[in-house]
């Protein structure tokens, strides 16, 4: 009897060691990732804005580019790097700017990674899912309300998402 209950015990260790070797994530889908360009898109325009809206997902692979017609190359570029930024850091890179701000000019040469303030973290029920990063607008702040209407236009389905 004492060989079988320690028997069990090792599987139940073990089985449980290996429980933590496969992960359960969130992804967004393409769909929700358009949604949001369209809707950063939109709010930027009815403002006035021509911008570039990138939207990445929480490994930083871009899911969706809109670019205004007036807005250079060089803007996709800018809003990629944003986004790329917020999930580096798993926050705003206003936030990060102002919590971190001593180490900006480092990071920003780090390829891939630009901290101006427009790139705002894109949540599933709390979990960091991807990014949305605008450039274009006369101003990071401009660029980041015009994010953060896009993620309001969705925010029923990401706090309902299963």
């Amino acid at each position: 009897m004492r060989k079988i209950s320690l028997a069990l015990l090792g599987l139940l260790v073990y089985t449980s060691t290996l429980a933590d070797d496969v992960l359960n994530t969130k992804l967004m889908s393409l769909d929700l990732a358009r949604d949001i360009a369209n809707a950063t898109l939109q709010d930027c325009r009815k403002k006035g804005f021509n911008t570039a809206i990138v939207v990445v997902d929480r490994s930083g692979d871009v899911q969706v580019v809109l670019r205004d017609i007036y807005v250079s190359r060089h803007a996709i570029e800018i809003a990629q790097r944003k986004a790329s930024a917020v999930v580096m850091s798993g926050v705003s890179t206003h936030d990060f700017i102002k919590n971190r701000g001593e180490i900006r000019a480092e990071l920003n040469e780090v390829p891939g990674i630009l901290l101006l303030q427009g790139g705002v973290p894109i949540r599933a029920v709390g979990s960091l899912i991807g990014a949305v990063g605008v450039s274009g607008a006369p101003g990071g702040e401009k660029d980041e309300a015009c994010a953060l209407e896009g993620i309001k236009a969705v925010q029923e389905r990401l706090d309902f998402a299963t």
